[in-house]
């Protein structure tokens, strides 16, 4: 009797960590991307279905650029990365930022105070909290990406406060093989 009740525990014990063990990979910051590894202006974008876009992002990339979710300050992949590159769309891989325009904003978020391609950037009104902000989203792929706000340094005066879990960094190093060499002219100011 006493080893079925251990048994049984074990087993219990077992299930929980395991549990435990997929809860916590399902809710890390992730890195996954739906773009191609090689990045291309001229191949025109095709926007997954929301079933593929649900299966290849990960929980917080899914529910940020698809749901307009923000993910937590000072907890997101991104607030404090210093590293040389750009970051583009997870889910098109469209250039958005360089880490030459980011700064240090002190909300948690990757702040930057310009784009490096307005062509890849669409503005909406956004009227939900009880107030009135201006939603960013990536042009092709339609993806949440955080709101753009009058109170960033003096150079242009905007604060760009995105969401990590909405864009994928891009080291200076890897920006060549992944077609983004254009804009490595950039990290040079």
């Amino acid at each position: 009797m006493k080893n079925n009740k251990l048994i049984s525990f074990v087993a219990l014990i077992l299930m929980l960590s395991l549990g435990l063990i997929a809860y916590a990979s399902k809710s890390k910051v992730s890195t996954k991307t739906i773009s191609s590894k090689k990045y291309s202006k001229e191949k025109p974008f095709m926007k997954p279905s929301d079933k593929d876009l649900k299966d290849k992002l990960s929980s917080i990339q899914y529910k940020v650029t698809q749901k307009d979710a923000t993910e937590p300050p000072f907890k997101n992949e991104y607030w404090d990365n210093k590293e040389p590159g750009i970051y583009v769309d997870v889910v098109s891989g469209e250039p958005l930022f360089a880490s030459t325009h980011k700064f240090k904003s002190g909300t948690g978020w990757p702040s930057f105070y310009d784009t490096i391609a307005k062509e890849n950037i669409v503005t909406k009104v956004d009227k939900s909290l009880f107030r009135t902000r201006t939603e960013v989203r990536s042009k092709n792929a339609d993806s949440h990406l955080g709101h753009v706000f009058e109170d960033g340094p003096d150079k242009t005066g905007l604060r760009y406060c995105m969401n990590s879990a909405a864009m994928r960094f891009i080291h200076k190093d890897k920006m060549k093989e992944e077609g983004y060499e254009e804009y490595l002219k950039l990290l040079e100011e």
